[in-house]
């Protein structure tokens, strides 16, 4: 894809705290910022993790141009000498995250960052914007996957997307999350996904009549002939035609595959019923039915209680938009400074009358725990960088509000998996993306270690992210050392 310096995407407090930190003598202070969120999008039990790519691609190409600094220099904010610094400005720490198409949890960090502050600071904005958005679109195209129950859906939202770069990256999240394809050519271009569609009315329309649309369509696309029929009127026209070219192509012995309908308004129950009753009558059993017509996941498993015939869905607005949920709520938060007299970090931690903006302070880490026997997630247990978690021990699990509630998890009895991995060090990367069709394969593995209950589309089952008992300390020293009592 195209490299776009995106080093002005962020925030002008970004810029003005970075000038402080110059100002200052303290641009090389090494600091730690955990980028996680605070609860699942749409009330789901579970997030998808999207954007690392695009992360890396923006770290990798993070620098000031001329151009940049003289714009900044108009701006009469900055100093001079600040500016000048900028000119060979570059980032040079360290960054780990979660892997891209991962089932993540609230309160626990997807990206971690160690890096001189100045750099640190600057990258929060961008950061967030990537993966705020991806994450957001692949949740929701997770729940609707789900709600197909294994039928194909094509994402088809870029119209209606929030401008190219929403529909594009948008587009490349539902892939992830287990969408078969997309309508959108340049994401196929630019990360080899499937492109798919059919056609619009304005085709039936510009033809003297539905028929002879049909057959002109059938004569182009012979392998790929998915024929729109509501645009005069689906079962007295629609179907009828449709069947009449699919007679016509298997007498000219065309192969049927790739063909079928799609229903784009009316009741989709009945009329997807009605299609596969005249279908079957015909001797076209294995024709696909699928159905566009502002569907989301409540739809879909509406749709499928009502015994609708439809086994492809085309899904637009209300998945590329996240329509009734259209923000991803991470936040990216200071968890310590390094002490440069003994190279130890300095936990920090913000405070907050709202107990669940609390954060976690520290140099930390995550570990997923699985059930042996099942491969499901039991829970997600935050600690410090120095603890190791064996399989061969005993463990404690308890919940860091409400700690009276406590789990033994026996030796032997669970696996675990560390989350985060090194994606920056030394300001260089060493991780390398897979495509994203693998991301996708990877991403149905990780929802397959969720319990069916974690998985429901209304009151999921929470999956628990509990802190080590050396954390819940150092959090709860910290909480007293400001006179803070929690609520």
């Amino acid at each position: 894809m195209d490299k776009r310096n995106l080093t002005l995407l962020t925030d002008l407090y970004e810029l003005t705290m970075m000038q402080g930190y110059y100002v200052e003598n303290s641009a090389n202070e090494t600091v730690i910022f955990d980028m996680f969120y605070r609860s699942n999008p749409n009330k789901n039990g579970y997030a998808i993790c999207a954007g690392l790519d695009q992360v890396i691609d923006y770290i990798n190409n993070l620098h000031f141009d001329d151009e940049d600094i003289e714009y900044l220099r108009g701006t009469k904010i900055f100093r001079d000498d600040f500016l000048e610094y900028l000119r060979n400005f570059k980032f040079t720490g360290d960054i780990y995250a979660i892997p891209e198409g991962s089932v993540i949890f609230p309160r626990e960090p997807l990206v971690k960052v160690i890096a001189p502050i100045m750099q640190a600071q600057l990258i929060e904005t961008a950061l967030l914007n990537i993966i705020n958005h991806q994450s957001l679109i692949a949740t929701k195209a997770a729940r609707v996957v789900l709600a197909a129950e294994g039928d194909g859906v094509m994402e088809f939202g870029l119209r209606r997307a929030q401008g190219p770069d929403a529909g594009i990256y948008g587009a490349r999240a539902a892939m992830i999350a287990g969408c078969v394809g997309t309508s959108n050519v340049l994401c196929g271009r630019m990360f080899d996904v499937p492109v798919l569609g059919t056609h619009a009315h304005s085709w039936i329309m510009s033809f003297p009549d539905e028929l002879t649309a049909f057959r002109a369509y059938a004569k182009t696309f012979p392998t790929a002939c998915t024929l729109l029929v509501d645009t005069y009127d689906t079962l007295k026209s629609g179907i009828p035609n449709a069947i009449t070219v699919f007679k016509e192509m298997r007498a000219a012995g065309i192969p049927l595959k790739n063909y079928g309908i799609r229903l784009d308004s009316g009741d989709l129950a009945y009329l997807s019923k009605r299609a596969k009753e005249m279908l079957d009558e015909a001797g076209f059993s294995d024709a696909v039915i699928s159905a566009s017509n502002d569907l989301d996941e409540n739809i879909i498993s509406s749709l499928k209680l009502q015994g609708a015939t439809i086994n492809r869905w085309g899904v637009g607005t209300n998945l590329i938009t996240s329509k009734d949920c259209p923000a991803f709520g991470g936040v990216y938060k200071l968890a310590a400074v390094k002490d440069d007299k003994n190279g130890e970090f300095i936990p920090k931690i913000k405070l907050s009358e709202n107990a669940e903006k609390i954060t976690n302070p520290g140099n930390k880490k995550i570990y997923r725990i699985y059930n042996k026997k099942t491969g499901k997630i039991i829970a997600d247990y935050i600690c410090l960088e120095d603890e190791i978690l064996s399989e061969d021990e005993s463990l404690m699990l308890f919940d860091p509000v409400e700690t009276w509630k406590r789990t033994k998890l026996n030796a032997g009895s669970f696996e675990v998996k560390e989350l985060l991995v090194p994606v920056f060090k030394n300001g260089e990367c060493v991780y390398k993306s897979p495509s994203v069709m693998e991301i996708r394969d990877f991403c149905k593995k990780e929802l397959d270690t969720l319990w069916d209950e974690s998985k429901r589309l209304a009151y999921p089952h929470e999956t628990y992210v509990d802190l080590s008992q050396k954390l819940w300390d150092m959090r709860y020293e910290l909480l007293q050392k400001y006179h803070y009592q929690e609520l």
